[in-house]
């Protein structure tokens, strides 16, 4: 997948308004492969709804969504499987992690239906993170940024053309943020992919290519 491309989109509960300022609504824009790109939102403005419409995990909008050129509303369900396994990768703002199940076990959840990261760099990724020692713990027993990292971690463990990250340092300190920062640099360089990242305010230290105002 080279291209992400929103034409005319609007999430629907927004129909209604007036009138919709915003570099992404309601307009025509692309997401390019190898673009690092900031999307920076007010609470409420549909951020985390643009990552769910991209995604496919939801569909209550107006006008159209294109991967490569292609209307995604068109897509079934055993295509949405494939493309999110080898090209596309979501870190949700609400993580979507299983509490239950351990650290260690979340990630390898994943790791287990893409094949992609190998034991010895998914745990150079948890040591880089300051999360190793905690692998064997129970997410629920985690803090949120903890568990950030760890959401952080498992959509790293799949190839991917796109990467969208939603507020993933909304509880992190400086430091752990550039940490972030550079592992998927580095990730991101190798896989060739584009990156998108939310921010209400505190935002990844990259070099955007693109600064967007949702």
């Amino acid at each position: 997948m080279n291209t992400i491309e929103l034409q005319q989109t609007l999430p629907e509960v927004f129909a209604g308004r007036d009138s919709v300022t915003s570099d992404i609504w309601h307009r025509q824009v692309a997401f390019q492969r190898g673009q690092t790109c900031l999307v920076e939102a007010a609470s409420g403005t549909g951020k985390s709804s643009l990552c769910s419409f991209i995604y496919g995990y939801r569909q209550d909008y107006q006008g159209i969504i294109r991967f490569d050129g292609e209307n995604i509303r068109r897509y079934t369900v055993s295509r949405w499987v494939g493309i999110r396994k080898r090209s596309l990768s979501m870190l949700f703002q609400e993580l979507r992690l299983f509490g239950e199940l351990t650290a260690w076990e979340n990630v390898q959840l994943k790791n287990a239906l893409t094949g992609y990261a190998d034991r010895k760099q998914i745990r150079r990724w948890f040591e880089e993170l300051d999360i190793d020692r905690l692998r064997n713990q129970e997410i629920r027993r985690m803090s949120f940024g903890q568990q950030q990292r760890v959401a952080f971690v498992r959509a790293l463990c799949q190839p991917f053309d796109f990467i969208f990250l939603d507020e993933p340092i909304s509880h992190l300190d400086d430091g752990n943020g550039r940490i972030m920062s550079r592992i998927l640099t580095e990730e991101a360089r190798k896989q060739g992919a584009g990156v998108v990242v939310t921010s209400i305010g505190k935002h990844l230290p990259l070099d955007y290519d693109r600064i967007f105002a949702l």
